[in-house]
């Protein structure tokens, strides 16, 4: 999509060219492909601990200097875990060419490094329940890995998918966040942000120390530090909606020579906007960071501190990022086979955030625009498979912006439609406060669950086809107009899905009826089965049919005609169902006459073209069948017309191969 962002409030304009979803999906998209736990420990879908709490110390005053790149530096890990099942030994990942395990302190007393698996030998059996700390002494070997980067001043780190175990040993899995407390020595010139509160910073000489700690669990892909020698930084304050006497930091950290002051003035409002329609902003300060061209492209929603392009301080950008916060951070993913749940919520809140400013036909046309981005480019896999769950896909797999992000902010716009919008914020609004999945993780089943615990209604066959089957309904619809006599009309709609692979996709589908007078009237049906046939009766003339008028089953191609109108019997004469129907290659149909007459039986296609005439000839009154060869017809809903003299008679036929 091409677009003009256009900044208010009397700053400057910030030009876009393209969504903030888009942004987000190439920088994602071009990381490098990062390791995965081996296939033993990602063989259970639990591990015998639940981090608590990652307290990391890093030295890295030395990474704002030349020469560049330089990677090098010192830390400490000290890890609080619980114990779930009794064990002696832990299994963390530690990336052998970027960490280098130097000791171990505290309940560690000895350690194996393989395959990017650190195995530390405990001091004793522990049992469920008891707590233990390990404090892993490590350093940062000088190598450019794809997590933490340093040059030219400007120190970060980067971690989605599976990155943090690049900078720090760690469980890598989304699925066990803990709480953060991080202390950095960095110059004095230097401004560092991170996840949660600053709770100090000292000065000792010519050493800066930040000290910042987040009480809220995070997982390991959403911690962050981020820094720059001479960073500018800006600090507004937005008022909780609960207690307004309560103010929460929002810090603009930008590069020499950026201008986010129209993004300053607007995330306020965003703040309040979402808090209204998702849950009141849930932490204890919020952010962005403009990282430099080593983060060429979009932004990564790192809880509190999102880390954006250099000078991309775009609202489309923005306003998909900071929905993150809600989808994403706040409740994450559980495995990667739910990312759904954090792009496709992130990339539909963009287009809701337009919908503020612009009414609902702005958001409407933005959800249109990700529609055809997903026709144009569709890879042919569904938004969720089950084995990323397992086994984490390439990034342009797990990242591509056709499935990951425009499809699935179209699918959670067909939630909306089905539900309509009382239920889907209410909906929304209970996933996010639900307190089981709140600063922790849930799974698309998850969602689904509290879809129907919220409408009191069973959704789950939307979620099995639209998410779990690859792509999208074509349907090919007919509809006639029957005039029944004595002020009464029947309307017949016909609905097929002509699609290759899945054969079908349920859905509730939308009809309009227009009649003469000008009036018209829409109705909604439950499309459950292939081959699908409706009739409504009206009391007035109709003139028009239109299915899905307003177009809200984004995620489809359809035509729709006006088909040929039914007549099964006329005085004396009679055309029966033909039998099977559907029919696969032959198919028998069956007629009966009153007196002699030309007989003519064709086979005619939806657009009233004749295919073939298996019978023309005169007969004698009587009762006659005729079995037809359907195995070069096309799939689909066909006719078959009997004309006996002038009578003319036509009965649908469905061709299935």
């Amino acid at each position: 999509m091409l677009a003009v962002c256009t900044v208010s409030f009397g700053f400057s304009q910030v030009k876009r060219t393209m969504s903030g979803a888009e942004y987000c999906s190439m920088k994602k998209s071009r990381m490098s492909r990062l390791p995965v736990l081996e296939k033993e420990i990602l063989g259970s879908p639990t591990h015998a601990f639940d981090v608590l709490d990652y307290k990391l110390n890093l030295k890295i005053y030395d990474n704002f200097f030349s020469p560049y790149p330089h990677d090098f530096y010192h830390a400490t890990n000290t890890m609080k875990f619980k114990v779930d099942s009794t064990l002696s030994s832990i299994q963390l990942n530690a990336v052998n060419t970027s960490l280098i395990i130097d000791s171990l302190r505290l309940a560690g007393v000895s350690f194996t490094h393989t395959n990017d698996i650190l195995t530390i030998q405990l001091d004793r059996t522990y049992s469920p329940g008891e707590i233990v700390q390990v404090r892993i002494c490590y350093h940062h070997a000088n190598v450019e890995d794809g997590a933490f980067y340093a040059q030219g001043g400007t120190v970060f780190t980067d971690c989605e998918p599976e990155g943090a175990r690049r900078w720090f040993p760690c469980w890598d899995k989304q699925s066990d966040k803990a709480t953060l407390d991080l202390t950095v020595k960095v110059p004095l010139a230097a401004k560092l942000g991170s996840n949660g509160a600053l709770m100090d910073s000292t000065i000792n000489g010519d050493t800066l120390t930040y000290h910042w700690v987040s009480n809220n669990k995070i997982s390991t892909y959403l911690m962050v530090m981020s820094a720059r020698l001479n960073y500018n930084l800006d600090i507004l304050y937005w008022h909780k909606l609960s207690n307004p006497s309560v103010a929460i930091p929002l810090r603009f950290y930008y590069n020499p020579g950026e201008t986010p002051q129209g993004i300053e003035a607007i995330l306020p409002d965003m703040t309040t906007y979402y808090s209204e329609n998702y849950c009141e902003h849930p932490y204890q300060k919020n952010g962005l960071a403009a990282l430099d061209d080593q983060f060429a492209w979009g932004g990564m929603e790192n809880q509190t501190l999102t880390s954006i392009c250099p000078n991309c301080w775009y609202e489309s950008l923005v306003s998909h990022e900071f929905a993150h916060q809600w989808f994403g951070d706040l409740v994450t993913c559980a495995t990667w086979a739910d990312i759904w749940l954090n792009e496709g919520f992130a990339t539909w809140s963009e287009a809701f955030w337009i919908e503020k400013t612009l009414g609902y036909s702005g958001y409407k046309s933005e959800i249109d625009n990700d529609a055809s981005s997903y026709f144009q480019s569709n890879p042919g896999w569904a938004i969720s498979v089950p084995d990323w769950a397992v086994n984490t896909p390439d990034v342009n797999t797990l990242f591509n912006f056709a499935i990951t992000y425009a499809k699935g902010a179209c699918a959670l716009h067909q939630v909306r439609y089905l539900l309509g919008d009382t239920l889907f914020f209410h909906t929304l609004q209970a996933y996010v406060n639900d307190t089981n999945l709140r600063f922790g993780n849930a799974s698309i089943s998850d969602f689904n669950a509290k879809v129907n615990q919220v409408t009191g209604q069973n959704y789950d066959w939307y979620f099995n086809d639209w998410l779990f089957q690859p792509n999208n309904p074509s349907y090919y619809n007919t509809y006639n107009i029957e005039d029944l006599g004595t002020g009464q009309w029947k309307v017949n709609f016909f609905t097929t899905q002509d699609q290759l692979t899945p054969a079908f996709f349920r859905m509730v589908l939308e009809l309009k009826v227009r009649f003469e007078d000008g009036t018209d009237t829409t109705f909604r049906v439950m499309n459950d089965a292939n081959y699908q046939q409706y009739s409504f009766l009206f009391s007035k003339q109709p003139t028009l049919l239109e299915f899905d008028p307003d177009n809200q089953v984004v995620l489809k191609q359809a035509a729709t005609l006006v088909g040929i109108p039914e007549a099964s019997a006329h005085n004396g004469s009679h055309l029966f169902q033909n039998v099977p129907n559907p029919a696969i290659n032959t198919t028998k149909v069956v007629y009966e006459i009153d007196h002699p007459t030309n007989i003519r039986l064709e086979i005619l296609d939806i657009t009233g073209r004749i295919l073939a005439t298996p019978v023309n000839e005169f007969k004698a009154a009587g009762k006659y069948s005729c079995d037809l060869d359907c195995s070069s017809y096309s799939s689909g809903l066909n006719y078959y017309r009997l004309k006996a003299g002038d009578v003319s008679l036509t009965k649908k036929m469905v061709i299935t191969h």
